[in-house]
């Protein structure tokens, strides 16, 4: 069975859980949910 993550907040911290916790577990579905228009991100 498919586990979901749902992490609220798209600033510097939202990203980087969803990346620690991709690496952890990379079967996760992960919806990220942000306010405002732009979402945190680094390349």
């Amino acid at each position: 069975m498919a586990k979901n993550l749902v992490i609220i907040g798209g600033g510097a911290a939202g990203p980087s859980a969803a990346a620690e916790a991709k690496r952890n577990d990379p079967s996760l579905s992960i919806t990220i949910v942000e306010k405002g228009k732009y979402v945190s991100y680094s390349a």
